[in-house]
């Protein structure tokens, strides 16, 4: 739908302007940039039920909605030339501090891919309206990122993250955003 191919191009333009800020290089961007795009594939294996509800999860819902990295990941194990790009699929729930999912990964454990991108995630996920909340600034964004460095997030590439101007990310948001409307359009023309 609409909204997640937003979400999903909206984080690779994210995730790649970090991993820049971050000084990786270019091959480990592409492979990194190819697992953003394929983050949420396993949302696939979950009922629409679940994951156009209106409002907050129960227990059990948020429990079905946590298979998403596996059932991702199982989609992609068998592609070898997205062996790196599955780890994105598989570990991005992960949170620094070893409290996340589906395995409890801490710190360097989790690959350096998954750890960007939940940066780029997060940063979309509070910036974007949400059918039970509305999106907040960009700064608050910042902010609260910056505020979960060393639990939610590896704190070198928080660094590396705040040293990106603010005003970047609204940019990023509009050039994305017009991308896809001249997708949109084009495909009704054709």
């Amino acid at each position: 739908d609409r909204e997640t191919e937003g979400h999903s191009r909206r984080v690779v333009a994210y995730t790649v302007r970090i991993a820049h800020a971050a000084g990786l290089e270019p091959a480990e961007i592409s492979e990194i940039a190819r697992g953003a795009l394929l983050h949420d594939v396993g949302k696939i294996g979950v009922p629409d039920a679940i994951l156009h509800k209106p409002g907050y999860l129960t227990p059990e819902e948020r429990t079905i909605m946590q298979r998403h990295p596996e059932l991702g990941y199982a989609m992609l194990l068998g592609i070898p030339y997205l062996r790196n790009e599955a780890e994105v699929v598989l570990y991005h729930q992960e949170r620094y501090d070893g409290s996340g999912y589906p395995h409890g990964l801490r710190g360097n454990a989790i690959p350096i891919g998954a750890r960007l991108f939940a940066i780029a995630d997060t940063l979309d996920a509070i910036s974007s309206d949400r059918p039970y909340r509305t999106g907040r600034s960009f700064e608050a964004a910042v902010a609260e990122i910056r505020s979960e460095s060393g639990s939610q997030f590896d704190p070198a590439l928080v660094e590396a993250f705040c040293q990106i101007p603010v005003s970047e990310w609204p940019a990023i948001r509009e050039r994305v955003n017009s991308d896809a409307a001249t997708r949109r359009a084009k495909k009704v023309t054709q």
